[in-house]
C-alpha cells in the first residue's frame, strides 16, 4: 500500500511539473462530458477546445476572471483562508451554500478530477493544488485555467468562445466582452454570453468595477 501511494505521488507530480511546458490536450471535465454522452445515454454536446498562449490572449480577460473569481490569486499560495472562513460561517447560519475556490483550485479541479463534495475529492483537490502552486507559476496557472474553463455548454477556453461567440480573436475581446465571459463562469450551460439576462448584466457590470478598483490591467503586473 505504502508503495502504491508513493507510485501515485511520483507520477501526479511528474504529470504536473509536464504540463508546465505542456499544453493540456484535453482536461478530466472535457472528458466527462465524451463519457456521459457514450456511457450514460445523455444527449451528446460536442466538446470545443483549441488552446491558446496567454500573450495571444486580451489582458481584459483575465483581469475580470481574477475580478470575478478569485482578487487575492497574485498574492495566496493556492488558499484563500479568509474566504473560506466567510463561506463556512455563512453556510453554518444557513445561508446559501458558496464556495470560496482559488483559481488554482479550480485548476487543480478541472484539470485532474471530478466534481462533487466528497470528502476525497476535496483532499485530492487540496493536493493537487498545492502542487501546481509548487510546480506552476502564476501566469501557467492562469493561462491553463483561461483554455479549461467552460464558457457555455461545451465551450471550453477563451480561444472558442472568442472565436464562437463573438466571431473574434481572443486578442480583441473588449473589456465589456471580457467581464461578460466572466459572468457567466460560476453556471456556464445556464448563463449565455449571447442574449445575456439581467443577472448575467449586472454581474458583469460589477467585474468591470472591480477590475477598476484592482488598478485596470496594471494589476496583471503583480502575477
Amino acid at each position: 500500500m505504502g508503495r502504491f501511494i508513493l507510485a501515485a505521488v511520483i507520477l501526479s507530480g511528474l504529470l504536473v511539473l509536464c504540463l508546465r511546458w505542456v499544453s493540456p490536450p484535453t482536461s478530466a471535465f472535457m472528458l466527462k462530458r465524451h463519457f456521459e454522452s457514450l456511457f450514460h445515454g445523455k444527449p451528446s454536446v460536442a466538446v470545443k477546445y483549441r488552446w491558446i498562449d496567454l500573450d495571444k490572449i486580451s489582458p481584459f480577460v483575465p483581469l475580470a476572471v481574477i475580478a470575478s473569481e478569485d482578487q487575492k490569486f497574485p498574492h495566496h499560495w493556492g488558499f484563500d483562508l479568509e474566504a473560506i472562513t466567510d463561506a463556512v460561517e455563512n453556510n453554518l447560519k444557513g445561508g446559501r451554500l458558496r464556495g470560496a475556490s482559488t483559481i488554482t483550485q479550480q485548476v487543480a479541479k478541472n484539470m485532474f478530477l471530478w466534481s462533487g463534495r466528497s470528502l476525497v475529492r476535496k483532499g485530492l483537490e487540496a493536493y493537487f493544488t498545492v502542487l501546481l502552486e509548487l510546480l506552476w507559476s502564476k501566469n501557467r496557472i492562469l493561462e491553463v485555467y483561461l483554455n479549461i474553463a467552460e464558457f457555455g455548454d461545451g465551450i471550453y477556453g477563451v480561444r472558442v468562445a472568442a472565436e464562437t461567440l463573438y466571431g473574434k480573436r481572443p486578442s480583441k475581446l473588449t473589456r465589456s466582452e471580457s467581464a461578460i465571459l466572466a459572468a457567466v463562469l460560476p453556471s456556464p450551460r445556464k448563463l449565455k454570453v449571447l442574449d445575456p439576462s439581467p443577472f448575467v448584466i449586472e454581474r458583469a457590470g460589477w467585474i468591470e468595477r472591480q477590475m477598476e478598483q484592482l488598478g485596470g490591467i496594471g494589476y496583471l503586473r503583480k502575477i
